[in-house]
Order: structure tokens, then C-alpha cells, then sequence
């Protein structure tokens, strides 16, 4: 065990020390910032001030332009065709019909007419101008919504296994995933004055107990997992809990720690990591444990380096029997054993499935979580005559939860006249997510959402060609190196590099259990397709009984297994 930690880059060093986003995080009067008077500023379509820009993030809010329009606008010495984006809190992916009613609303009046599912069971609007940004929220507001901590610097929104069929302990942790949610989201009361016109209130005492006035190193990120289902991927997440359950009901959780899957291309001393398993909690300690885990993160990351602030950097750096032996003194417990489990699939059933109970609950496919035309018709359809729930997947699916038996015949009517009685799409279209990227997103180096489907048309034509058009292989992009789609564990992954261009990897885990490894760099759609022709050709001539493609991949010799996240580059 490290006796010896070096503390020059954490929370207790003075604020001068540090990065610039922890002395504005500091200066921000518990995330008020400027954003008010921004908002009010009609010169332009953009908050006026960059630390606002970083403070709304808090808010769930991320400031966007039009990239599809940017060149244009600037050889027309115009400012760039601001927009923002705004991230739903939505606690394990639950949202109820009327909700979604309001969610449609808003986005047909504000969002251009669309909504996105995220990797993580949300909702995001886009193409929301400033104006609109109150009218959203105060909308979201009267649904019993927020956008709290959605973005930013501290705990986003708890994901958990959202299929009820899953495990007979799914009620239990998924109310387990909305309680964490609601404990740890930032107690400030800017959010309320801000969007909700509340008066400020004079404090005795802290304003954030717990994140105090510069919050949390980078995002943190909280999943509940339900074997034999990894739909969450609970190695990509900082904090993981994986349900454990015996004949008595739920025992507890398994904890992992130290995922996540951001890096920077060209940048080694970045790189995705699965999470490290450290104990076993029982289910009356999950608040404590997350406390714990949380505060270790907090005092201990590094605040002078953004690029190496996550959590999984704090584990390698300072040793995971170290960080370990520090959250069992912050818990002031000591983790139990590691209790068995086995996953079996991290994708989602299509079509109908019902549970111990008699309810029945409708997987429906939404091809990279974009709901337009007549996905968003339908759903405004279902909402209006469904008496269960919705449940957003992290496959970017939709799931109509609860149907009594004597319901589902409406059901299908409604999927029926929409087009989307009979799903007929391949396993592998399936099990692709991509991320929004192009032309929102900031970061995008290259498309994502509008390129995915048409990329999937050619690699369905090469597994028809070798016989394997029923193979459910995952497959994952992202327009930048960051990894929203956590594509380092798909079997196939890909992400941006510039233009029609991107970083290929193979050998990823079919269960989320293993990082894959870059095969090709930098290369476009023509190279990708002739490696994957003669990948899979092999595949299919050489696979053992039962063996997947990622599996097949190592065996072969194709790609070298990664064994931790810190090889991952070698």
C-alpha cells in the first residue's frame, strides 16, 4: 500500500495552484455566476460571458452553434448560429406519460422537433435558442422535471438496468438509483432562483455540505447494474453498484470504482478505464458508501489538470488499495466480500416480455436515440392512452413499461399505424449507439448520429456476404475521442478524427467486460470496410462454438488483449 500521497494537485493546495475552471468554480457564488444578466442580454443569441458558459453546464445547459452553418456565417462576418442544449435529470431512465406529453411539447415548440435518448436514460433537447432556455426548464418544472446537475463538475444523472423483466429485485433498485440521484445533486438554490425566479434565502451554514464552493474535480458518474444484465456498462462507470440477491430478497451490492471512458487522441498519458472491484456492501450502506466514494474523489483528484482529473486517474495514480482503504474510513465500514454474479448480455430484448406480475413491457428500437417524424408522433400517441411508464435504456431504446394485458392491444394498434408493429431490424443495427456529434456538438471531430446507419447498411451487406447477418455483434461511434457512445468497449468501436475519418478499434468485451484496441488510425470508410471484410470473413471460417467476435478477435491474433485501462495505448 502507498504510505506516501502526493497531494500537490487536490483540494487542499491554495486555490492559485490550481486550474482556472476550480478559481471560477470558486468565484462562482455556488454556481449564480453572471448567467442571469446573460440571459437578458439580446445582442446576442450567446451568454455573454465564457464562465457562464462553463456555470450553465451545472445547470444541465450546454451552449452550441450550428457547425453545419458556421463557415457560412463567418464568411458573412455573422456570430455563429448559437443554440444550447438541454440535459433532462431523469433518475434510471423513468419518465411517466404525462411527462413525456410535456417533453413532447416543449421539444415540437422549442427544439426544432426532436428529441434525443442519451447512453445514459435521458433526454436532451437541441437547437433550443436563449429565449427559450426558461420557458424549457419552468416547462420541464410543472412535469415535476429538472435539469439539475445533468452537465458539469459533479455527480450527473444515476443510471440503472431499466428492463423490469431483468431481475425479480428491479422495483428495488431502481427506487435505490432515484434516491442516490436525489441525495447527491447540488444543494444550491441558484438553479431555483435562476430558472424559477425564487428569491434568494440567507443560509446559516454552508451552501453545498458536500461539494463545498468548487465541487467536484470533473463528472462523476453513478450506475446500478441487475445481473445477468450489464445493459448500463457498470466497468464504464465511477461508481458501480451490481445488485446481489438471494433467497431472502436483495442482499446488496457488489461496488466497482475508477471507470470511465474519455481520452485524447495523441495524449497516451490518456486513456479509457474499467472499473475495479472492491467489496461488497449491503443495501442499507449504498448512501454511505457513495458519500464515501464521492468525498475520496473529491479531495484527492486532480484540480490542476482537467485532462487527468477523472476519477480512474486518482485510482492509478494513488493505487486502488490506498483509494479502497480511504472510502472504508470516510464509510467508517470495511466492504464485506465479493459476492458471485455473471452477466450475460449488455444489449436490449426487442418486443414483448412480461414479467412475474402480468405486466408487459414493449422494447421499441430507436436507431441512435433520435426521435423525430414519426417516432415522436407515436410516442405522443402512446403517451396519451398508456397507464404504465417509459423507460429511456442505455442502448438508446424505449421500453413502454407496465401494460396490463387488456392495454396492449391499443398498444399495437398505435405501433401498428405508425410503422412499428414488427421490429425487423438486423442484431446489429441493434447493438450500434452512436452520439449526437455533427452539428451540435463542440467537441465533434467527425459525424456520428447521421453517419451510423448508413456505415451499418454496408457492414450488415459484408455479414450477409459471409453468412452471419444474425451475428449480434456491438458496435460503437463517437465523433470525438471523449467516448459518449463508450465505444473503448465495443467489439467494434470507432471514433472522430477530422472529417470522414476515424480511429478503429477492435476486441472489446460483448458484455462491456473488457477495453478493445486501436487497429487502425486515422482512416476513412474504405479501409474500415476492408478490415472488417477480412475480420470477419475469418470470423466466420474460423470461430469456435459460441465464441464472439470481440473473443475471436484476441484469440486470432488480431488485436492484443488490454488488460488495464493504463496499457490501453501501448
Amino acid at each position: 500500500m502507498t504510505t506516501s500521497i502526493d497531494r500537490s494537485r487536490d483540494l487542499s493546495q491554495p486555490l492559485d495552484h490550481l486550474s482556472a475552471d476550480e478559481r471560477m468554480k470558486d468565484a462562482s457564488d455556488y454556481l449564480r455566476g453572471t448567467i442571469d444578466e446573460g440571459l437578458l442580454d439580446r445582442i446576442t443569441g450567446a451568454v455573454p460571458s465564457a464562465d457562464d458558459v462553463k456555470l450553465m453546464k451545472f445547470h444541465g445547459i450546454y451552449q452550441q452553434d450550428d457547425r453545419d452553418l458556421r463557415d457560412e456565417r463567418r464568411r458573412q462576418k455573422l456570430e455563429p448560429a448559437y443554440q444550447f442544449m438541454i440535459r433532462v435529470r431523469l433518475p434510471g431512465g423513468v419518465c411517466t406519460p404525462a411527462q413525456w406529453l410535456k417533453l413532447d411539447e416543449l421539444a415540437r415548440a422549442h427544439g426544432a422537433g426532436t428529441l434525443r435518448v442519451t447512453t445514459r436514460q435521458t433526454f436532451q433537447f437541441h437547437w433550443v435558442l436563449k429565449h427559450s432556455l426558461r420557458p424549457v426548464i419552468q416547462g420541464l418544472h410543472e412535469a415535476l422535471l429538472d435539469t439539475i446537475a445533468a452537465c458539469g463538475d459533479d455527480s450527473r444523472g444515476v443510471m440503472c438496468t431499466v428492463d423490469p423483466q431483468a431481475s425479480r429485485f428491479h422495483a428495488e433498485v431502481s427506487a435505490m438509483a432515484k434516491r442516490v440521484s436525489d441525495h447527491v445533486i447540488p444543494k444550491t438554490r441558484a438553479y431555483h432562483e435562476i430558472w424559477y425566479g425564487e428569491e434568494r434565502i440567507a443560509s446559516s451554514g454552508s451552501e453545498e455540505p458536500f461539494y463545498g464552493r468548487t465541487y467536484m474535480p470533473r463528472k462523476f458518474k453513478i450506475g446500478f447494474a441487475l445481473p445477468p444484465s450489464n445493459d448500463i456498462d457498470v466497468y464504464a462507470q465511477d461508481l458501480g453498484f451490481i445488485a446481489i440477491g438471494g433467497p431472502d430478497g436483495l442482499e446488496g451490492f457488489n461496488v466497482v470504482i475508477g471507470g470511465g471512458m474519455g481520452r485524447t487522441d495523441q495524449a497516451p498519458e490518456t486513456y479509457p478505464r474499467l472499473a475495479s472491484l472492491i467489496g461488497f456492501v449491503p443495501a442499507s450502506q449504498v448512501i454511505a458508501c457513495a458519500d464515501a466514494v464521492m468525498a475520496v474523489q473529491r479531495d484527492h483528484g486532480d484540480r490542476k489538470d482537467r485532462q487527468r482529473a477523472r476519477f480512474k486517474y486518482t485510482i492509478d495514480d494513488k493505487g486502488v488499495d490506498w483509494v479502497k482503504a480511504e472510502i472504508e474510513r470516510m464509510m467508517d465500514a470495511p466492504f464485506g466480500e465479493l459476492r458471485s454474479f455473471n452477466f450475460s448480455s449488455n444489449g436490449d430484448t426487442p418486443g414483448w416480455s412480461t414479467t412475474p406480475d402480468g405486466r408487459q413491457h414493449r422494447t421499441v428500437f430507436v436507431e441512435n436515440g433520435r426521435l423525430d417524424g414519426k417516432l415522436l408522433d407515436a410516442f405522443r400517441d402512446l403517451a396519451r392512452i398508456h397507464r404504465g411508464t417509459f423507460r429511456l435504456t442505455p442502448n438508446q431504446n424505449l421500453i413502454v413499461a407496465g401494460v396490463k394485458p387488456e392495454d396492449r392491444p391499443a398498444i399495437d394498434a398505435v405501433l401498428g399505424d405508425r410503422g412499428l408493429g414488427i421490429d425487423t431490424f438486423s442484431a446489429l443495427r441493434r447493438n450500434a449507439i452512436a452520439c449526437v456529434a455533427l452539428p451540435t456538438c463542440g467537441l465533434a471531430m467527425a459525424e456520428s448520429e447521421r453517419y451510423m446507419p448508413s456505415l451499418i447498411d454496408r457492414i450488415e451487406a459484408i455479414l450477409t456476404s459471409h453468412g452471419l447477418s444474425a451475428e449480434p455483434i456491438t458496435i460503437r461511434m463517437s465523433g470525438c475521442p471523449n467516448g459518449c457512445s463508450r465505444p473503448y468497449i465495443a467489439e467494434i468501436g470507432l471514433t472522430g478524427r477530422a472529417p470522414g475519418k476515424y480511429n478503429l478499434y477492435l476486441g472489446g468485451g460483448f458484455h462491456g467486460q473488457r477495453l478493445n484496441r486501436m487497429v487502425r488510425e486515422n482512416v476513412g470508410e474504405a479501409a474500415i470496410l476492408e478490415l472488417l471484410d477480412d475480420v470477419i470473413g475469418r470470423y466466420a471460417r474460423e470461430r469456435e462454438p459460441d465464441e464472439r467476435f470481440g473473443d475471436f478477435t484476441i484469440r486470432a491474433g488480431i488485436v492484443r488483449e488490454v488488460t488495464e485501462g493504463r496499457f490501453f495505448n501501448d
